[in-house]
């Protein structure tokens, strides 16, 4: 069987990610860690049906990614309230990068990032026949 686990993604700085991540859009930490061996600085966070895993290099300057469509790889939260998320953006500022949009009777998304341009993917399926 197939089940996820946790999704990663890389980061500049582990302290203002999981700051990101736990203030913002409120993520609980559930760790942080380092691997000498793999020279990483590491935490996972909670995460409904897997959790998100931050990993740091410690001896390789960070590239930041370029966003560019179709906003590949990223993660997506499903919310049952779009609005919701939408004020919730707006009140921490956090960076859109493409929405809100909609397919009508079908859902609604939209694309933010995280301070490394990481895609995060918010989603209301106003039709419930993917599940």
């Amino acid at each position: 069987m197939n089940r996820n686990d946790h999704t990663a993604f890389q980061v500049s700085d582990m302290d203002a990610a999981i700051r990101f991540y736990t203030e913002s859009l409120g993520l609980r930490l559930l760790f942080r860690s380092v691997n000498p061996e793999e020279q990483e600085a590491y935490a996972f966070l909670k995460l409904e049906g897997g959790n998100l895993e931050l990993i740091q290099k410690l001896n390789v300057p960070f590239a930041k990614p370029q966003i560019t469509p179709p906003y590949c790889p990223h993660f997506a939260l499903e919310t049952d309230d779009m609005a919701q998320v939408l004020q919730m953006i707006s009140e921490k500022g956090i960076s859109i990068v493409k929405g809100p949009l909609e397919i009508p009777g079908e859902e609604k998304w939209i694309y933010v990032s995280d301070p490394d341009n990481n895609v995060i993917e918010y989603i209301e399926w106003t039709s419930r026949k993917h599940h």
